[in-house]
């Protein structure tokens, strides 16, 4: 499986928000947790339905989305 494959989006489910394998624990819930120092173990040992490749595809999805230009307005 593709890295960002693990990354679904479904219109019903979590409100359209990006999630992990169409399990409902969305990118942010996993951001979240990391921000707030939560190691990948203890992520991985909470929510055993994830994989440490999910987690990993979370923080890439991230990373990606931010990767974009800013025009800024003429003030």
């Amino acid at each position: 499986m593709e890295l960002l494959e693990r990354i679904t989006v479904e219109s019903g489910k979590c409100g359209g928000r990006p999630c992990i394998r169409g399990f409902r624990i969305r990118v942010s819930d996993v951001l979240d947790l990391i921000a707030s120092g939560a190691s990948n173990e203890e992520i991985l040992e909470d929510y055993p339905f994830l994989e440490a490749e999910d987690i990993v595809a979370a923080l890439t999805y991230a990373a990606r989305q931010t990767d974009h230009a800013v025009i800024a307005g003429a003030a």
